[in-house]
């Protein structure tokens, strides 16, 4: 079935798998890049153990590279998009969750089973809130979009204008805290100031791990923008880093936005031969 949907694209595209150099795959999920098989993904039921990589290559005979999303976009951010010109960068997309992907030294990091890059799961409070991953005080649980929501619905109040733009606190999401941040609500602002001040503990800990030339931020990070969110950040990453790396390490918004998943695959595909993929 893997085979035929993935024929049926190529068709739709109006695409001839002879102009195919190889493809490219980007799982929402875990992934084991030497056998290429998908790993317990949280949102696909059925599909932990799937031979990705075997099925389609069998299918469009073509060499085919398998990553994880948050890989993927870190390829796609670093050679198309916020990371061109880098050798080492750090990217992280604040959606459901929080994922990361390292470039470093022109290369994607993968560690043991792809499995390097969880940067949302650095602790940036010891026992503090749960995280959907079973521990507590990850900063997923505090800047990933599925858990803010979860705080957004206990904690809004009635007559913020978060309330409001989202047609009730129950309904509240983070995008509705950024227009009102923007209309100056107090409580909003206030949660951009948490927000903000659990990014920069999990940034601050990257740079003494990695020093990364550049930070990519995206999706929710990127749809805050400047006030509220990077220039706030850039500040206070400043204050907590050496002196020497504070003009050395940048921190960006993402560029491809909705372009991000198209992009996502043709830098996994284009990396291949650097990850060892057949």
């Amino acid at each position: 079935m893997v085979g035929e949907r993935a024929r049926a694209l190529v068709a739709q595209a109006g695409a001839s798998l002879d102009r195919v150099a190889a493809v490219g795959v980007s799982v929402p999920g875990a992934v084991d890049g030497e056998r290429g098989v998908v790993l317990q993904p949280p949102n696909l039921p059925g599909w932990d153990g799937a031979p990705v990589r075997a099925l389609l290559g069998e299918a469009l005979g073509r060499p085919i590279a398998i990553e994880n999303d948050a890989n993927a976009a870190a390829l796609a951010e670093w050679r198309f998009g916020a990371g061109r010109g880098t050798q080492d960068l750090v990217f992280l997309t604040m959606s459901t969750g929080v994922g990361g992907g390292l470039v470093l030294g022109g290369r994607l990091h993968r560690g043991v089973l792809s499995a390097a890059g969880e940067v949302g799961h650095l602790p940036v409070e010891w026992d503090g809130e749960p995280c959907a991953c079973g521990r507590r005080g990850c900063l997923e649980a505090y800047v990933g979009g599925a858990a803010w929501a979860k705080r957004l619905a206990r904690e809004t109040p009635a007559a913020s204008a978060v309330a409001r733009l989202a047609g009730g606190a129950a309904h509240a999401h983070p995008e509705h805290v950024i227009a009102a941040a923007r209309e100056g609500d107090a409580f909003a602002r206030a949660e951009m100031t948490r927000f903000n001040h659990y990014l920069v503990r999990g940034l601050v800990a990257l740079v003494f791990t990695l020093a990364p030339e550049r930070f990519v931020l995206g999706t929710i990070a990127a749809a805050a923008g400047e006030e509220l969110c990077f220039v706030p950040v850039r500040a206070r990453v400043r204050e907590r880093i050496w002196p020497f790396l504070r003009d050395r390490v940048e921190i960006v918004p993402a560029e491809l936005g909705e372009h991000l998943a198209c992009h996502a695959g043709i830098g996994v595909a284009l990396h291949r031969d650097r990850a060892g993929d057949t």
